[in-house]
């Protein structure tokens, strides 16, 4: 993906090189070449964690060498986050210089691969035909989903809707469940609290098994599946979709991980769940409710702020795979209300009545864990146990206060 800057000059260069293309109405010859490129992740930046995906049109007797770009997005676009965390977030395509876009990853240490695709004549006119007129200014803008309609999942689907025959996958013997959430999980492994996060917001339907072509939505696995691809068409004979497969720029790695083990979220939450143990302690022998209460206020009101987030995606985003969520049971919107509500009656009957509630379905969800149909992060534990220890001392307590 390419991060593209309130800076109209680079856009208006991208529209310029596209417009030029489509102006010229450019009949390719016998020597060009259609191929797919495939970028090595780039840990960075998030959004380049799971790597990239275009197509190259070279054409040495026309004087072409142009790549088509699914992923470009503008961060300063009018309310980019709220349509991102929404899930309507536009993406546009572009065509610019293959120099320009090599330049542009190999600085970075980006591998690229280029699988040349075996394609005839007229797929080859067809493909690049369909990328100049979808990089048109009213057509280049397109509404992204990362699971279903990305970077890699456009250029693929350029390319098939464009061949005589059809695209077919040889599956590979597998032993293990492959979905979203494992394929998620490869690429932001280095990256703890990226996986927390995206684990937490994303439900149970990242957990099914996905099929050979739902799991294209991956560069790295458009890659895969295409180096041992073949079309099939109406006659017997088939041929393979790639005829060429090389190195245009290796891989520099630039691993700067900032997120040593001792602050991942497994060790934060631990440290969580030890503060909560003492307080409660200190709260029982002391009877002090001044330091308790504020820390109540903190812990409540921060997973109900990431509820809220969860409730947000689960039913007012379009973001797939965030509904069902089962991890609302333990981060819920009522933790800000109720947060706010301990700082004002701390010793009131609903305050009792709230975490009473809260602390046996906490019970119940630890209990039924590995029942629950959505994989859940073992990281997760220490903080669902620091809200029921919290909850089951104060309910205890409180119903000897108010009783």
């Amino acid at each position: 993906m390419v991060y593209m800057s309130k800076k109209l000059l680079y856009s208006f260069i991208l529209l310029l090189f596209t417009i030029s293309i489509s102006g010229q109405n450019i009949q390719l010859s016998d020597s060009a070449k259609v191929s797919l490129l495939t970028n090595t992740p780039w840990d960075q930046e998030v959004y380049a964690l799971f790597g990239h995906t275009a197509i190259r049109i070279e054409d040495p007797q026309n004087s072409l060498d142009v790549v088509f770009n699914y992923g470009i997005f503008d961060f300063d676009s009018p309310n980019f986050m709220y349509r991102f965390v929404k899930g309507e977030t536009d993406y546009m395509v572009a065509g610019y210089p293959f120099s320009q876009y090599l330049s542009s990853y190999k600085s970075r240490g980006i591998g690229i691969t280029e699988q040349v695709l075996n394609l005839n004549q007229n797929e080859k006119q067809n493909i690049f035909d369909a990328l100049v007129i979808n990089a048109l200014p009213e057509n280049r803008i397109y509404r992204y989903n990362y699971f279903y309609d990305n970077c890699s999942t456009r250029p693929r689907d350029i390319i098939e809707s464009n061949i005589d025959g059809k695209v077919r996958y040889y599956p590979r013997e597998i032993k293990r469940i492959e979905s979203y959430r494992y394929f998620v999980h490869n690429c932001v492994s280095a990256q703890p609290w990226v996986k927390f996060g995206i684990d937490l917001v994303i439900g149970a339907d990242a957990d099914k098994d996905l099929t050979e072509k739902q799991k294209d939505f991956l560069p790295a696995n458009l890659l895969r599946s295409y180096k041992e691809a073949i079309i099939e068409g109406d006659s017997i004979r088939q041929r393979q979709l790639v005829s060429e497969e090389r190195r245009l720029s290796e891989q520099v790695s630039t691993t700067q991980s900032k997120e040593s083990g001792f602050l991942s979220p497994l060790v934060v939450g631990c440290i969580l769940l030890v503060i909560s143990i003492l307080i409660s302690y200190t709260q029982i022998r002391k009877s002090s409710d001044l330091l308790p209460r504020i820390f109540d206020f903190l812990l409540f009101f921060t997973a109900g702020l990431a509820g809220s987030i969860i409730f947000f995606l689960m039913f007012f985003s379009v973001h797939p795979c965030t509904s069902p969520n089962w991890n609302l049971v333990w981060l819920n919107p009522i933790q800000v209300i109720a947060a706010i509500f301990f700082l004002i009656k701390y010793s009131s009957k609903y305050v009792y009545y709230y975490h009473f509630i809260n602390f046996a379905v906490l019970i119940l969800f630890l209990l039924a864990w590995f029942l629950i149909p959505q994989r859940l992060e073992i990281a997760f534990l220490p903080y669902v146990l620091a809200l029921c220890v919290r909850s089951g001392v104060i309910a205890k307590r409180k119903k000897h206060l108010i009783y």
